[in-house]
């Protein structure tokens, strides 16, 4: 996933930053709302992580400019105000979550993996096909009810697929995947990660469509 964090503690910022991409997010960090817009201008983002109170201006109004915009990407907001009337005003303008500081870095990592299975339409934080089995919020997979170990890469190129069941995935929608973690693409990267891919869930799992791209096949 792509993720835009909006948050001007330096110190907050960094250890946010630092735990998404641990866990083989890409993570663009803005401290002022004008870098946030200028962030969304050149990028698409998965989900949205929002301080209320900025530098050059309130959360709630950029929250509020996102949803009238037509955009529908999950938005969490991450603020020290408690009171219920702050809450009901940030859910009111939008926001899909409310995290309270300070708060552990691995609840916001499930409330991440909630509100994009919820915007994914998937009812259960499980995928299962085949010998396979995937739990997304845990980014854990077994086949044959063994562990499989997954690097970050990989793991990138798998969501891509995930994300389009039984669809084409096109070789440039996974190059993009590998470029938001900083992964150097070359001409066969693809087809090293798609093999060390069919090498552990199986083969026959990943089809390519010569030409075009790649299909998950459940």
């Amino acid at each position: 996933m792509r993720i835009l964090l909006v948050e001007d503690d330096g110190l907050l910022g960094a250890a946010v930053r630092d735990s998404i991409a641990a866990e083989g997010h890409a993570v663009d960090w803005a401290r002022r709302l004008g870098e946030a817009e200028e962030c969304r201008a050149v990028a698409r983002y998965n989900v949205i992580l929002l301080d209320l109170m900025l530098p050059d201006g309130r959360g709630l109004d950029f929250l509020k400019r996102l949803r009238l915009a037509g955009e529908t990407m999950p938005v969490i907001i991450l603020t020290a105000r408690d009171q219920v009337s702050d809450r009901i005003a940030g859910l009111n303008a939008g926001a899909d979550d409310y995290l309270v500081k300070p708060f552990d870095l691995s609840e916001l990592s499930a409330r991440i993996g909630a509100v994009t299975r919820r915007a994914a339409g998937q009812a259960a934080p499980v995928v299962t096909f085949g010998d396979v089995t995937i739990q997304l919020a845990e980014r854990a997979i077994t086949r044959s009810g063994k562990a499989l170990a997954l690097t970050a890469r990989e793991w990138a190129v798998l969501e891509a697929l995930l994300g389009r069941p039984s669809g084409l995935v096109s070789k440039s929608e996974i190059e993009e995947r590998l470029y938001d973690l900083d992964a150097e693409v070359e001409s066969n990267t693809i087809e090293v990660y798609i093999a060390r891919l069919r090498k552990k869930i199986g083969h026959a799992r990943i089809v390519t469509e010569r030409g075009l791209g790649y299909r998950l096949v459940r």
